[in-house]
């Protein structure tokens, strides 16, 4: 009844070959689940290095992330999760939340008031507000757009809502 996947822990040689897969994956098609193969040795060995380090051992494996990435993102997909996030002046938060719920659910996962005195969303797509440098420089440039109680949330939308209560 719950979603699943199945995690197949694998030496880096065969995470390499991948020749350990097929009779798990057949398996896996059968019971309609995700296969997702790690090397639970090649991710203690990650969780030591810095972030410049990581990033050159994935691409001498051919890998763009990591496992535990990779398995954040598909229970997300799984699960059919999806993250938004806040920022101000001293901090910046990521929120989750099912697909498709709609701004004032959104506003209600921060505190219930926000959703019970809902007036609408100010949104920047994350894109823009990395590439415009924040709230301020996405404004001037007219990304950020102002949403009503209908808007449904996007991956990565950052928000911030107006309420009054």
């Amino acid at each position: 009844m719950k979603p699943m996947m199945l995690i197949a822990n694998l030496s880096e040689d065969a995470l390499e070959e991948k020749a350990e897969l097929p009779e798990l994956q057949a398996y896996a098609e059968k019971q309609d689940l995700p296969v997702l193969p790690v090397c639970a040795a090649m991710e203690a060995e990650l969780a030591g290095l810095d972030e410049k380090e990581r990033g050159v051992f994935l691409e001498s494996y051919g890998l763009e992330q990591s496992g535990l990435q990779r398995m954040i993102v598909a229970g997300y997909r799984l699960l059919d999760l999806l993250t938004f996030f806040t920022a101000g002046p001293k901090e910046a938060r990521a929120w989750t939340i099912r697909r498709g719920a709609d701004a004032p659910a959104a506003a209600g996962r921060i505190h219930t008031d926000f959703e019970k005195g809902f007036i609408r969303a100010e949104v920047i797509s994350y894109h823009d507000y990395v590439t415009c440098r924040g709230e301020q420089g996405a404004k001037e440039k007219g990304k950020l757009r102002s949403e009503g109680r209908d808007y449904r949330v996007q991956e990565g939308d950052v928000i911030h809502f107006r309420f009054n209560v």
